[in-house]
Order: C-alpha cells, then structure tokens, then sequence
C-alpha cells in the first residue's frame, strides 16, 4: 500500500481543516487506517483511526481530540479523511497517515504500523 497525505494548511483556532489520504496498491479495505502527529523533537502521538470493514468500520480517537475531530473512510475512492473542527494551537503538528493490519487494541500504537504516508503541515494559529 502506498499513502498520500494532503489537506492540511494555515488556519486560526477555532476553524477546521479536512485532511485526506489517498491509498493505492494492495485492497484498502483490508487494513485499520490511522492519523498521528508529530511535533519537532517529540514522539508520533495518536489521532484518530478506523478499523478495516471486517471490523465494521469502527472508529477509535485520542482523548484530546474526542468530540472535535471524526476519521471515515470512502471505500470507492480508497480514501479516509479527518475532519478536524474547532481547532486548537496544540493540533499543530505535522499529520500522517498510516496503515496496519495488527489487531484492534494496539491501533495507538505508531510502532504496530507498517507503511505511512508522508506529513501534511497543520498550523493553527492562536
């Protein structure tokens, strides 16, 4: 599978931002797909994923975006998306998808993913 990042951009706190990646190769529907982050000098820190179809699409989020930020996934065009609303200055970092076929309860985790695509730059302004 490869991975294509984009969406992210310059917006003030508050706003939202659509990211969006685009995955080719083997069948997409059979791997979770997640969103990290990653400021300078710090870990990948979990965002959103979703689970492959096999799992009903289930959704997972990390504590500090619940409720603001929502991962779907169009099976037609092998895409999953995140909404990020009500956007903070702490979401800044560069965003990155990623793809795994481990088990559910380890989709935290940024070491269980195999490929990933590359960043897309979110700043969010104060």
């Amino acid at each position: 599978v490869q991975l294509q990042a984009s969406g992210g951009g310059l917006v003030q706190a508050g706003g939202s931002l659509r990211l969006s990646c685009a995955a080719s190769g083997r069948t997409f529907s059979n791997f979770h797909m997640g969103w990290f982050r990653q400021a300078p000098g710090k870990e990948r820190e979990f965002v959103a994923a979703i689970s492959r179809s096999a799992y009903g699409d289930s959704t997972r989020y990390a504590d500090s975006v619940k409720g603001r930020f929502s991962i779907s996934r169009d099976k037609s065009k092998n895409m999953v998306y995140l909404q990020m609303n009500s956007l903070k200055p702490e979401d800044t970092p560069d965003h990155y998808c990623a793809v795994t076929q481990i088990v559910w309860a380890y989709v935290e985790h940024p070491r269980r993913y195999t490929t990933w695509g590359q960043g897309t730059q979110v700043t969010v302004s104060s």
